[in-house]
């Protein structure tokens, strides 16, 4: 349906920013939001601080699109919605992502999105779904544990991505 790929992950780098090491953090080592245990699966080998340090938005963009973007069929979703979905997916994961998107428009939420999904993601009204999806994915973040520490930023987020998703209609 579309190809909003470039926009949306140049739009979710801006939300990840670079490279982190929070202890607070269970995502431990992180830069361009990828984690060192998510990288070093898609490379197939450890890597080191050096190695995370120096990855760029090039590095990371095969590994977006193949783990979150096509999982979570994006381009089949209508524009605005495909990047709130992928930015959830990369955040929290694709297949909580897809029962996010599944509950919102009345599908058994199964983390797979596929053609009854679809049908029911085409059938309901694109600025609604992002405000419920934008819902649903802020009040399950106010249920995790760090929420104290991080909530403020991922208010914030979830705020932005939901206004960016809006120009994408």
């Amino acid at each position: 349906m579309n190809q909003n790929f470039e926009k949306a992950l140049a739009a979710v780098l801006v939300h990840e920013g670079g490279f982190v090491n929070n202890p607070k953090d269970p995502g431990g080592m992180t830069n361009l939001g990828c984690t060192k245990a998510v990288w070093e699966e898609h490379c197939g080998h450890g890597v080191d601080e050096k190695v995370m340090r120096a990855l760029t938005p090039n590095d990371v963009a095969p590994l977006y699109k193949r783990k979150y973007w096509d999982k979570v069929q994006c381009n089949e979703l209508p524009s605005g919605v495909d990047y709130v979905v992928f930015d959830a997916a990369i955040n929290s994961g694709a297949g909580r992502a897809a029962k996010w998107l599944q509950a919102c428009v009345g599908v058994e939420p199964d983390g797979g999105i596929g053609p009854k999904t679809l049908a029911a993601v085409r059938a309901f009204n694109s600025k609604q779904l992002i405000e419920d999806y934008s819902k649903r994915r802020l009040s399950f973040m106010m249920d995790i544990p760090s929420w104290p520490t991080f909530g403020k930023g991922w208010t914030r987020r979830v705020q932005e991505v939901e206004a960016v998703g809006f120009t994408l209609l």
